[in-house]
């Protein structure tokens, strides 16, 4: 899988993976191409097994205006057509995201908005600039959430905070959606790349198939009842412990010393 895209950057650092969004002249907003090249960087992400983390940021003042709706001017009675498509993509890259075996951190300045509201909320460590803010801006424009806001949302803020944001276009300021708790944290706007790589690369030194299964409990956690997701728990426990990093951990544990996790089974 290429590294090399029309609307993005992609860096390593070590076995962090850096992906920044790069249409700053658009405010950062999703046309096909960006939602394209998200998908594929979301499936090297998931498949390159060097990757132990990800970060996702954005070039420019904002994080992301959410979809291109200046590029829908001349698809005229094709415009849910584009939108298809360009949903098809997006989502192919949100559930890789979601699924993938190693944890993502959002780096949020300026706005998330729309679609890019859904990429900052993916996250499992959301780091917010102060002078971020966060509205979906959906139903302003007669449409509807995509990029799995209307699922992730509920999970995060609660049913009823998520109904006065999608119907009513509440926009949230960093500290009020820290509040609500939409973001992990709340940082100065000038030490916010430093403060999400930091997180990002400590993630990246950790327990990559903890993480993992981890990831996958949290994920299926709604959708079961008690008694199976503790036979799920279970499971990954017992996987963790007989994998390399379960025993160093707990080798560390009784040796008293930081682990060396390597990001094995």
């Amino acid at each position: 899988m290429s590294e090399t895209y029309d609307t993005l950057k992609f860096e390593r650092d070590g076995a962090l993976a850096v992906i920044t969004l790069h249409r700053p002249q658009a405010g950062n907003a999703i046309d096909v191409n960006m939602a394209r090249d998200l998908m594929h960087a979301a499936i090297l992400c998931d498949r390159d097994t060097s990757i132990r983390a990800v970060l996702l940021r954005s070039e420019g003042k904002l994080f992301c205006a959410g979809g291109d709706i200046g590029g829908f001017s001349g698809a005229g009675d094709k415009v849910p057509d584009l939108i298809s498509e360009e949903t098809a993509y997006l989502h192919a890259a949100v559930a890789r995201f979601a699924r993938m075996d190693k944890p993502l951190v959002t780096a949020i300045q300026g706005f998330a908005a729309g679609a890019g509201f859904s990429l900052a909320m993916l996250a499992d460590i959301a780091i917010a600039g102060e002078a971020a803010q966060f509205t979906l801006a959906y139903t302003g424009i007669g449409l509807t959430p995509d990029g799995g806001a209307s699922w992730m949302l509920p999970r995060l803020v609660g049913l009823r905070k998520a109904q006065e944001m999608i119907l009513l276009n509440s926009r949230l300021s960093a500290a009020e959606a820290l509040a609500a708790g939409l973001v992990t944290q709340v940082v100065a706007d000038a030490d916010l790349d430093g403060a999400a790589r930091a997180t990002a690369q400590k993630l990246a030194n950790g327990p990559t198939k903890a993480f993992a299964r981890s990831r996958e409990l949290l994920l299926a956690a709604y959708g079961e009842s008690l008694e199976t997701h503790l036979e799920r728990e279970a499971r990954g426990i017992v996987g963790a412990s007989a994998g390399s990093d379960g025993k160093e951990g707990i080798a560390a544990f009784l040796d008293k010393r930081k682990p060396a996790f390597t990001g094995q089974s």
